[in-house]
């Protein structure tokens, strides 16, 4: 390849910004992910800075595992915790929350293009299906209709004196032997 941009493929981009492959895929697909290229020996490559424009962090640390909550208590409910724990307790809790709350934000602003875009494929789709019901109604053959009655009768029906005979075209009847 010609390009100096750091390409990952799906399972290495999927474990830098750790999410499953099937994420990495799905962003792929639709079309949230560009300059992914197809290469014939490592499969789907992304550039990371698409990884990035998409809204991944790279190489992010895992959060840390939940500990137990410390107990707090005694008759002040300060036991064991000087002022500056507290503080550093409390700052360590909002960064946590202000964490999560951008994750939720993120989560719900690809929520919303995931489904702006399922939305668009949908409107495609009817108006596909649309086409090929009016294609499939032309292709239709005609409705029967009932033949239209001869002024003189249906072929083969006896001709009466003086009137012409539906297979002569116009001749004279010719009467007697």
């Amino acid at each position: 390849m010609s390009t100096t941009r750091p390409m990952l493929n799906q399972r290495e981009a999927a474990a830098a910004c750790g999410v499953s492959r099937s994420t990495i895929r799905r962003r792929r697909e639709a079309g949230l992910l560009p300059g992914s290229v197809e290469d014939p020996e490592r499969g789907w490559l992304i550039p990371v800075e698409a990884l990035l424009g998409a809204g991944f962090t790279l190489n992010a640390p895992a959060p840390p595992d939940a500990e137990p909550p410390r107990p707090v208590g005694g008759p002040g409910g300060l036991e064991g915790g000087t002022v500056a724990e507290l503080r550093a307790e409390l700052d360590r809790l909002r960064y946590e929350h202000a964490l999560e709350l951008a994750e939720a934000r993120h989560g719900q602003a690809l929520a919303e293009s995931e489904a702006t875009h399922l939305r668009a494929q949908l409107d495609a789709r009817a108006e596909h299906i649309g086409d090929l019901q009016r294609a499939l109604q032309a292709l239709m053959p005609a409705p029967v209709r009932p033949a239209i009655p001869q002024p003189w009768g249906w072929p083969g029906a006896p001709v009466s004196p003086g009137q012409p005979d539906p297979g002569d075209f116009g001749q004279p009847p010719v009467h007697g032997g």
